[in-house]
């Protein structure tokens, strides 16, 4: 039952109905890879103006060697219209590598089974372009080892305090969230420290909204490091509050914040 109507008819059995359903079918809901469609109409988030696909497409079709670092379902990868004669991925999850290994294989990409953390599995100088959509962590010095002289690191990354305001829902206030390592001068130290030279760094805010408690859930269970110990026992009072709030007041707005990196390794 439509869980609006619920609240129009003052039906608090009807509520309680709703909020189990939804929760219940989030909980359920498949969250390997790095598809959202399943928030089609439940939630929407605002794009970043650059258009990262677009542009990590251009780039690859240019390049010789490249390597995409924590790739994911290989979903982003997988919707360029061209890959590199030489194309590796890398990915840590294994629900996300069996996906990225069956999406990416019929393209001619290698997917490759990784810890995320140093070192990354291929020689030095290996590619020439070394792409990654929302890394979870960012290893400067690696990338600039794989890197050939002259060759380019490009990504989509998020930024700090990222869906904040959801996060201290569950987790209370969290001072350090608006700097820390996803902050750009950090991500700025990083390429100069690694030795790389920094072609552009853009960041953005752009705004989120959760229509229902589902999409919240569902969200959670997928972003996993938002709310790292998130599960629906653990935090079911406080989602049965927030399905309450967005009942009454309509969507949960967070921001999330994102960066496009750009830096290369020089040629000498």
């Amino acid at each position: 039952m439509n869980w609006l109507r619920a609240r129009a008819r003052g039906d608090d059995v009807i509520m309680t109905h709703a909020f189990d359903d939804l929760v219940a079918e989030a909980d359920s809901a498949p969250v390997e890879g790095w598809d959202f469609s399943w928030l089609d109409g439940r939630a929407t988030e605002q794009r970043p103006s650059w258009g990262y696909q677009r542009l990590m497409g251009e780039r690859l079709a240019r390049a010789t060697a490249a390597l995409d670092i924590q790739t994911g379902g290989g979903e982003v990868l997988a919707g360029v219209p061209r890959l590199p004669p030489l194309m590796a991925a890398t990915e840590s999850w294994p629900p996300n590598l069996a996906k990225a290994t069956a999406l990416l294989h019929p393209l001619g990409a290698v997917v490759v089974a990784d810890t995320d953390e140093p070192p990354l599995p291929f020689a030095d100088a290996a590619f020439d372009l070394v792409v990654s959509r929302h890394p979870v962590t960012v290893w400067w010095h690696e990338i600039a080892r794989v890197l050939r002289p002259g060759g380019t690191y490009f990504s989509q990354q998020v930024g700090p305090a990222s869906g904040v305001e959801l996060v201290e829902f569950f987790l209370g206030p969290q001072p350090g969230a608006r700097g820390g390592p996803r902050h750009p001068d950090r991500a700025r130290d990083g390429v100069r420290s690694a030795g790389l030279e920094l072609v552009q760094l853009h960041p953005e805010t752009l705004r989120m909204e959760f229509h229902d408690i589902g999409a919240v859930v569902y969200f959670l269970r997928k972003v996993i490091w938002m709310v790292p110990d998130f599960t629906v026992d653990r935090y079911r009072d406080r989602l049965r509050e927030l399905h309450e709030r967005i009942t009454a007041e309509g969507p949960f707005v967070t921001r999330s914040t994102r960066m496009l990196v750009e830096a290369r390794k020089p040629a000498v």
